[in-house]
């Protein structure tokens, strides 16, 4: 479980980017994190993953701090943490070194499935390349929970539908999934819950059924949400 209360992250000389009062994140959960660009979603999975100081309030995960959870944890950005030289395959080997729970099968099998020589030097990957490379690599870390930052940048159709499936198929179900994208069909049918984010806040939490229920679309609700005409929260 993760726990945020009054947690906020501000820069220096700006406005604050994402304050949070209150809030709980079950594991079990797909969660999308959602809304437009500069909106706060980034620095909100920042705030979870505990990079870079909090301007205020707590996080929480399982009752500790993100940096004592980082070997349960796995953030998914298309910056990668990979290092100049590297190739696939001693990404692979480097990530083992520091995550106990890093599957090389699982990994060299995203690897395949995704067209990635495991010997080409990951800078000379085109930026699609390099977020396939990036989601088999947090994918592989077994992660209890997964934080998927616009992971599909630059990939095509075909390999997004691909890695759902991988996603869909290869869950416990006991995992926190959390998901900024703004591919909001491809997850639709994944998502059990939704935060729309709007001016640095939360302007909605959803759960998807709740929705589907009062027959409101989460593309519809979205549309709402950032041209303020909507700000609550559902149950």
């Amino acid at each position: 479980m993760i726990e945020l209360v009054r947690a906020q992250k501000r820069y220096k000389g700006k406005e604050v980017s994402c304050y949070v009062d209150r809030l709980t994140l079950n594991r079990g959960e797909i969660i999308g994190v959602l809304g437009d660009n500069g909106s706060g979603k980034t620095s909100f999975l920042k705030m979870v993953m505990g990079l870079g100081r909090l301007s205020n309030g707590t996080v929480q995960v399982d009752g500790c701090p993100p940096v004592e959870q980082y070997s349960r944890m796995a953030f998914v950005t298309e910056e990668g943490s990979w290092l100049p030289g590297m190739n696939s395959q001693a990404y692979g080997e480097f990530l083992a070194e520091f995550y106990p729970r890093f599957d090389p099968v699982r990994y060299a099998r995203l690897l395949h499935s995704f067209e990635l020589e495991a010997n080409k030097p990951i800078r000379t990957l085109s930026k699609g390349q390099r977020a396939k490379l990036e989601l088999a690599a947090g994918f592989a870390k077994r992660a209890d929970y997964l934080l998927l930052d616009e992971p599909f940048l630059g990939v095509d159709g075909t390999t997004r539908r691909r890695f759902l499936n991988e996603l869909a198929a290869e869950l416990t179900g006991d995992e926190l999934v959390l998901v900024a994208t703004h591919f909001v069909e491809d997850f639709a049918n994944l998502f059990d819950r939704v935060l729309l984010f709007h001016g640095g806040r939360i302007r909605v939490d959803a759960a998807v059924d709740e929705l589907r229920e009062q027959g409101i679309s989460i593309e519809e609700l979205m549309t709402e949400v950032s041209s303020g005409e909507r700000d609550g929260t559902y149950y």
